[in-house]
């Protein structure tokens, strides 16, 4: 391992990367395989990098934990996500690591995240050493995919995103690594603190912001093989059957049950041997072996016999199935019809049925659950305050792999409304469990690029695609179809309270059903040792649900963790929310966020505090935002940002 090394930028700027390298003298040179991301590889992130460079580097093949400007011990400064700057710098590093006497000119490029996300923005780049890239819980589209939207509304990962990457921006580097200068590079940091939540929140449709860096719009552009993966619990998952449909490079993709991370060690388990799955990729395209990888089905899904919350903190029941080819000439749409409160296999006669001016939502809070509290809880309390439609129960097993899709004939008596449907699986006992959902800002109707307001009482044909996802329905358990005019603390509430009537008789709901073939492929990845789950670093989330108010209050407790090898220690807790609106009233919807985070060894103690809040009235946000930071005690900036910005249908 070779604590850090400093790459040049053209610019003057230099990326600091942490390298694991064979040992033996007889597997160099070596392919080298990236990781970018702005998350701190030398204190707060170190463990994944030495778990990951430990089990490649073991195996032949060598890591580079690489950070982006302005952050861990890079210098310049960083003020945004997926920067153009970002993308270019990443295509020089690659091409500086093929250079190194010590590897063989092949490089790839994996990365969960942020480091999903960049694999792929490089990717787009075509570098000529760039050989092959795994991006993992990432999306191919930012406005429609990622944090800060949901369907058009703003998203309340938006806001905790928001935050949590206040406190990325300002973290300083490391003055056993950067020297005298940290200091001065700290506090150029502090200087070009942006308004970040502010800034999200101007972008409010998929414009030139969103677009730079949402490689779908060019698919071509990435020339090297993929093998895109993602969970069933993380919410990046639409990007997995768009990339291995649309690619015309060698592609494979993993659809597996664990939340936002790896595949190993994964949350809910089942975990993967994935190092093993990682090697097999990576010799095969940078070394040129013959691992057999190729030859294997395209996708590969984990098919689960119960949602997350029902099990947890269990893994999930169920097995893998497997996909030749996507799309799947196996999977076909069965359609159900909406009427009189059921799903039938045919039309129903006309009817009306109307329903909004309720919150519902307070089931599925969290747009990409980071720990079991967060998982969506049962549904019925939801179901009770929306328009519901069940199947009959099933005789059978109904297992459906793909994008279910809600097409209805709606009015709205408001300009701006949402509608939302949640397809959830209601088990023989009743109990209602989440299985995938949708939502749109129906001034989108016609796409996200020029909302366009509704006509009260003038009819829209509207088709609302679901999340991707996998699910077996089990014997005697019927699938439900939960529609509302939103989703809160989800997104963002409209501005005025809006009733929907949906005509039923011009409305369905398309399920992709798998039917199960005699024989599934093996699965050739061995399961992973199961985890041991520790509660005491889940948060808490209290939900108040009164005629006066509906508040939720998110905390996470406060963690230390002490790095011996380089005596550091790093403690922080959030992001921390509260959520307030009262029923009836959207435009008392209040969101505040904080986190914090500190850095410290004898000498040297680093704090920053974060916090962004957002309120609205019918025309414009107000956002206040804070980045406070502290060294040894005393205060070295207090960055303050407030903002008003105007509500375009959103």
């Amino acid at each position: 391992m070779i604590e850090n090394s400093f790459i040049p930028m053209p610019d003057g700027v230099k990326l600091a990367v942490q390298l694991w390298l064979p040992a033996d003298p007889g597997r160099r040179p070596a392919p080298v395989v990236i990781e970018y991301i702005p998350y701190r590889k030398r204190d707060r992130y170190r463990a994944y990098g030495m778990y990951w460079g430990r089990a490649l580097a073991s195996r032949g093949v060598a890591y580079a934990r690489l950070e982006t400007r302005g952050s861990g011990d890079s210098t310049g400064v960083l003020t945004d996500e997926y920067l153009p700057i970002e993308h270019r710098d990443a295509a020089v590093a690659i091409a500086w690591l093929a250079a190194q006497p010590w590897c063989n000119g092949a490089v790839g490029m994996r990365g969960v995240s942020w480091g999903g996300f960049s694999t792929l923005q490089a990717a787009a780049l075509a570098p000529p050493a760039l050989k092959a890239i795994m991006p993992m819980c990432a999306s191919d589209m930012r406005y429609t995919d990622d944090a800060h939207y949901i369907g058009g509304a703003f998203a309340l990962t938006g806001l905790k995103w928001a935050t949590s990457m206040k406190a990325v921006m300002a973290a300083p580097p490391d003055p056993l690594i950067t020297g005298e200068a940290w200091r001065a590079e700290w506090q150029k940091r502090l200087d070009a603190t942006p308004s970040i939540a502010a800034r999200w929140l101007s972008h409010q449709t998929d414009d030139a912001y969103w677009r730079q860096g949402s490689v779908a719009l060019d698919w071509a552009a990435i020339r090297c093989p993929v093998y895109v993966v993602g969970g069933l619990v993380d919410s990046y998952g639409n990007q997995i059957p768009r990339l291995l449909a649309n690619l015309e490079v060698p592609r494979k993709g993993l659809y597996g049950p664990w939340r936002h991370g790896y595949p190993a060690p994964a949350s809910p388990g089942p975990g993967l041997d994935w190092a093993w799955e990682e090697l097999r990729w990576w010799r095969h395209w940078l070394v040129g072996e013959a691992t057999g990888i190729m030859e294997e089905p395209m996708l590969r899904a984990y098919m689960p016999d119960a949602t997350a919350t029902q099990v947890s903190p269990r893994p999930i029941p169920g097995r893998w199935v497997a996909e030749a080819v996507w799309p799947s000439p196996g999977v076909a749409n069965r359609v159900f019809h909406l009427g009189g409160g059921t799903l039938h296999d045919g039309p129903r006669p006309p009817e009306t049925a109307d329903f909004g001016d309720r919150i519902v939502g307070l089931g599925k809070v969290e747009w990409v659950p980071f720990a079991p509290t967060e998982l969506p809880r049962e549904q019925s309390a939801d179901d009770a305050r929306s328009l519901v439609f069940d199947s009959v129960p099933f005789a059978e097993p109904l297992e459906i792999l793909g994008a279910p899709r809600l097409h209805v004939h709606v009015t709205s008596d408001a300009a701006v409304a949402h509608l939302a449907v949640r397809l959830c699986e209601v088990t023989p006992d009743g109990k209602s469990w989440l299985v995938t959902y949708g939502l749109l800002n129906l001034t989108h109707r016609d796409g996200h690029e020029h909302p366009a307001a509704l006509a009260p009482g003038h009819a829209y044909d509207v088709e609302i695609p679901l999340n991707f996802t996998a699910h077996r329905f089990g014997p005697g358990s019927r699938v439900r179809a939960a529609l509302s005019e939103s989703l809160w603390p989800l997104v963002w509430p409209a501005p005025q309270p809006a009733t929907l009537s949906v005509d039923l008789g011009a409305s369905r709901l398309d399920l992709p059903v798998r039917p199960r073939p005699r024989v599934e492929a093996p699965m050739p990845i061995a399961l992973a040792s199961p985890s041991t789950p520790d509660p005491s670093g889940w948060p808490t989330m209290e939900i108040a649900d009164t005629a006066a108010e509906v508040r939720v209050v998110e905390t996470w407790p406060s963690s230390s963790a002490t790095i011996d090898d380089i005596g550091e220690t790093v403690s922080g807790s959030g992001p921390n929310v509260r959520l307030a609106m009262t029923p009836g009233d959207p435009l008392s919807c209040a969101w505040s966020a904080a986190q914090s985070v500190r850095y410290r060894r004898p000498g040297w103690d680093v704090s920053i505090e974060a916090s962004v809040s957002i309120t609205a009235t019918a025309e414009v946000y107000h956002v206040e935002e804070r980045t406070l930071a502290r060294l040894n005690g005393d205060t070295v900036a207090d960055v303050k940002h407030a903002a008003v910005i105007d509500r375009r249908l959103c």
